[in-house]
């Protein structure tokens, strides 16, 4: 019984000792909000630079291996030239 008591009164913002520990019931949603923002933001801060260097890289070894950009032929005519 008791512990369902101290778990309401956790729950309600309030210590064991009956003292109010947040001024507002908006606190605990808007400080899960703020860090939830917070750490989204410090994903994105890694994960777009390792997509948009991970695409670059793709893009540089798809053009250095594409097989028609070693078989031009002006290149041709200018080795035989």
């Amino acid at each position: 019984m008791r512990l369902s008591a101290e778990r309401a009164t956790f729950w309600a913002g309030q210590t064991l000792k009956g003292t109010v520990v947040t001024d507002a019931v908006l606190a605990r949603p808007v400080a899960t909000i703020m860090m939830m923002v917070f750490f989204s933001g410090l994903a994105l801060d890694i994960a777009v630079p390792a997509t948009v260097l991970t695409a670059m890289a793709s893009l540089k070894w798809l053009v250095e291996s594409w097989p028609a950009a070693n078989d031009l032929s002006f290149d041709q005519k200018a080795e035989t030239a």
